[in-house]
């Protein structure tokens, strides 16, 4: 069988940018790169719109006041947010070895536009159900083929041995940026109204962030973002079911690697629970109280208090590594996570929320950086990509699933310290496993 490739880095001795000027060095020099600072100008915009696009339906099924959400609509809402992702996703890397990829930025960014627009008519038009969440399915599949291809597109702006800070910088920026979004949301929806109208207004602006990124994306030349060339099965869903089953080969094959998968796994059931029911929790039973807040602002201060957890994780990660190694700073921050998820049981009270969203987000983080770590230095170059074809889908089926059966156990006001107690026994066997397959490989 044929390796299936996204596109190779090109080598250090011959790359030039899309201008033809020698591309400089370091994070100064990626900034000021022509190719690299052009491909940031189509990510940027894009995330925006992916960030607001979420946080306006979130807050049209979930805190709007001419709906009823119960806990199977708030879960139905995150499984379409999340699950095209792992569906779709080695479908659009297949696909994207195939086509030209300025061409997949610009008409995948442009059809978003299209299917915004068609979700904010639902929206005021107040349909609920199937018929709404297919068309946000759209939006969301549409979009990971936006994200595959600048992934991919990546290696033809960037010289190979300055992939990995250009990978921090993008992702970094772009989560950011996607943050911004989702906090524009919440702003625009409390000028335009809570109701179907508000909420169609917010939901159509999203659109905006997608128009810019496929205009910006047509100034590319064509095939300049690859593919070069293509090394694969001729059919794309033979490329897809192959490898998958390499991936999951090479992972059993690699128990460190195994290890990491399973403890990722528990923070991601984990982190499942104690996201539905923090949403119902802020909808149903906060009230503001000075300076925090409850319905969508509180969510609002509990996004922001997980995405100041990334970042601290971000920091912590690497010292932690370096001190003590990439297992037991995955013990540690299972341990951590559980304890806060106690907490957070034990009190239910919106500082505990927000302490727990802070403390959650950092040891998740943690966890998924050590995961990163194993599978880019202890899986083969050469079934790397489809490792992390099967880590992707882990990732978010796991969350998926949490969701779910949370949604089928909590009451609908969200007070439920039991199932919480339940997610912290979670990251206990998460813990128990990571370290019953390390001591196996010893």
């Amino acid at each position: 069988m044929s390796v299936p490739r996204t596109t190779s880095p090109a080598s250090d001795e011959d790359v030039t940018s899309c201008d033809g000027q020698v591309r400089k060095l370091g994070i100064a020099g990626l900034l000021h790169s022509p190719g690299f600072a052009r491909l940031m100008a189509v990510r940027l915009p894009a995330q925006w719109g992916d960030g607001m696009f979420q946080a306006a339906l979130g807050g049209a099924v979930l805190f709007n006041p001419e709906r009823q959400a119960d806990p199977m609509a708030v879960a139905a809402g995150l499984a379409v947010m999340l699950l095209p992702y792992s569906a779709l996703g080695p479908f659009a890397g297949a696909l994207l070895d195939r086509w030209d990829r300025r061409r997949v930025l610009f008409v995948a960014n442009l059809l978003r536009v299209v299917l915004i627009g068609l979700v904010a008519v639902a929206v005021g038009a107040g349909v609920a159900g199937a018929p709404l969440y297919l068309g946000a399915l759209a939006v969301m599949g549409v979009n990971r083929f936006v994200l595959s291809g600048l992934s991919a597109a990546l290696p033809h702006v960037v010289l190979r041995r300055h992939l990995v800070e250009a990978n921090v910088l993008a992702v970094t920026i772009g989560a950011g940026i996607a943050a911004l979004g989702g906090a524009s949301a919440v702003g625009i929806r409390m000028l335009a109204g809570a109701g179907n109208a508000g909420s169609a207004i917010t939901t159509a602006l999203a659109a905006v962030g997608p128009l810019v990124a496929g205009l910006v994306a047509a100034t590319f030349a064509r095939k300049v973002l690859g593919p070069d060339s293509r090394d694969e099965p001729d059919r794309a869903l033979t490329a897809v079911a192959h490898g998958f089953v390499d991936g999951a080969r090479a992972v059993f094959r690699t128990p460190t690697v195994a290890a990491t998968f399973l403890a990722l796994a528990a923070h991601r059931l984990a982190f499942g629970v104690s996201t539905l029911v923090s949403l119902l929790l802020f909808r149903y039973a906060f009230t503001g109280s000075g300076l925090l807040y409850g319905g969508m602002a509180g969510l609002g201060e509990a996004v922001v208090a997980a995405a100041a957890g990334m970042g601290v994780a971000a920091f912590l990660t690497p010292f932690l590594v370096h001190r003590i190694g990439r297992p037991r700073t995955v013990r540690v921050a299972l341990l951590v996570a559980a304890a806060a998820m106690v907490v957070v049981a034990l009190t239910l009270s919106p500082p505990s929320v927000l302490a727990g969203a802070f403390v959650l987000s950092t040891a998740g983080q943690m966890v998924k950086l050590c995961a990163d770590a194993g599978v880019q230095s202890e899986t083969d170059d050469a079934v790397r990509g489809r490792v992390f074809a099967l880590y992707d889908g882990v990732f978010n089926v796991c969350y998926v699933l949490a969701v779910t059966v949370a949604a089928l156990l909590s009451p609908p006001d969200g007070v439920a310290p039991l199932l919480l107690g339940s997610a912290a026994a979670v990251y206990l066997v998460g813990l128990l496993a990571h370290d019953r397959l390390l001591r196996r490989r010893a």
